[in-house]
């Protein structure tokens, strides 16, 4: 090939793109850096080690033992809440939201129960109503989950993220964020997602802004699967079609597609996006379900409420080793106990907490009302949406890709503006979205377009 035929090839190559193709720049934030240096194994190993001590952590058990049952769990993690506060000047909002539990229809509460929630607030310093909502479940069982009595040390399920919580309110508090972070530990998951069912609903009702919510349950990454090839990913799980959508929401989704767009599907992407940004050895694994087999999380009473959630989970399980009273049976032993938790993976998956929901708090909100303007029959895509109010706003990022690509694959800055045209670039062809970016380069989730006249 002579050299007038390279030249030739190349510049058809690159005509082939679109005209406004722009790869993302990206700097990582110095901060969020730091934070990530600051997360600690030896920490967390030592809340679990703590957690695990109370013997059991069974909703139905003692509430007024100081050294034994979920009461002395709740607490212990009050008074670690607290002591962070106490740190940090007073920063955190530490309560107890307790309620009154009746007795469930699936018979895992047979009477009524106080259930506590442990919850501390870091307020937003400049767009308080903005929150995001991390959590893990304290609670534990054995292989009933209404046998009270039994030893249910619950190391991994779900120790691990009570423990990551904590450590991730220590780690964050140090810090001034735009929106709300609310660090959360909940009861009652293993009876039906009853601790985060009356918190999602409260917020419901309140008419909370929560824009992001994560969810970490079994992040303790057993030691019987430390040789996986998968042992340096962690499962964030998402939901494609909404849990809450209407009827007409699901005839425009079946006319345009979008269902693997919904918002939790963005957020997974985010948090892959932002960690693979900040960590080299250690990675996000997108699982688009919105959970496992059989299973639930405490996303999904977020999820039913139309909040935006995600679960996440640690690469492979165990099962010898979750739900399971502690004995050895035919030479096996099953129990959820601490020898099967890796302390330092467990650290990794608080990392990847941490540095998505730093992302989140620095950047702007959402684009509201993000469409695609269907007027006119083009073979160019029309982009409106409406103003971010964020004072620190720079202005929007059009993102695109393959309809068969997993991720957003091209981007381009198009400035403080509320519409833009892709030119000679088909709706029919590609998945659109759009993003807020401030003038420090954070940027929000993608909001995907909906059509409109």
């Amino acid at each position: 090939m002579n050299f007038r035929l390279v030249v030739f090839f190349l510049l058809f190559s690159f005509s082939c793109f679109p005209a406004f193709a722009q790869k993302s720049k990206e700097k990582p934030n110095a901060e969020i850096k730091k934070m990530i240096k600051e997360i600690s194994a030896k920490n967390i190993e030592s809340s679990i080690r703590k957690l695990v001590s109370f013997g059991t952590r069974n909703t139905l058990s003692e509430q007024d033992n100081p050294e034994r049952g979920i009461g002395a769990a709740r607490d212990w993690i009050f008074g670690e809440m607290q002591k962070i506060s106490n740190d940090c000047g007073g920063c955190l909002s530490v309560e107890k939201q307790t309620f009154l539990q009746q007795p469930t229809a699936n018979k895992r509460v047979l009477e009524p129960t106080n259930l506590t929630n442990v919850v501390a607030t870091l307020k937003g310093a400049t767009d308080p109503t903005r929150i995001y909502v991390v959590s893990g479940h304290y609670d534990s069982m054995c292989s009933s989950p209404s046998d009270a009595k039994c030893d249910a040390p619950g190391a991994n399920d779900d120790a691990s993220g009570t423990a990551a919580v904590i450590e991730l309110a220590r780690v964050m508090s140090k810090r001034k964020f735009d929106a709300t972070v609310i660090f959360m530990t909940v009861p009652g998951e293993e009876q039906g997602l009853l601790g985060a069912a009356y918190f999602a609903e409260q917020a419901k009702q309140k008419n909370w802004n929560i824009e992001g919510m994560f969810t970490n349950d079994i992040i303790g990454g057993v030691t019987s699967y430390k040789n996986s090839p998968d042992r340096k990913k962690v499962r964030v799980f998402s939901e494609g079609v909404p849990s809450d959508e209407s009827e007409p929401q699901a005839a425009t989704r079946r006319s345009v597609g979008g269902e693997n767009d919904s918002s939790p599907r963005q957020l997974a992407r985010f948090i892959k996006e932002q960690s693979d940004k900040y960590l080299k050895d250690f990675s996000v694994w997108m699982i688009y379900r919105r959970d496992r087999y059989l299973r639930g999380g405490d996303h999904i009473p977020f999820l039913e409420k139309g909040f935006t959630a995600v679960r996440i989970t640690e690469s492979n399980e165990d099962y010898t080793h979750q739900h399971q009273n502690v004995r050895t049976e035919n030479g096996v032993f099953y129990g959820d106990t601490i020898e099967f938790v890796d302390f330092d993976y467990v650290a990794n998956v608080t990392r990847v907490n941490m540095i998505s929901l730093a992302s989140l708090a620095l950047a702007p909100s959402r684009p509201k009302n993000v469409g695609i303007v269907t007027a006119r029959l083009t073979n160019d895509t029309d982009l409106k949406w409406d103003a971010n109010t964020d004072a620190d706003l720079a202005g929007y990022e059009v993102v695109w890709r393959d309809t068969t690509a997993s991720v957003w694959t091209n981007s381009k800055f198009v400035g403080n503006v509320l519409t833009f045209s892709a030119k000679e670039m088909s709706k029919d062809n590609y998945f659109f979205g759009v993003r807020a970016v401030d003038k420090d380069g954070n940027k929000s989730p993608v909001v995907y377009p909906r059509p409109m006249r």
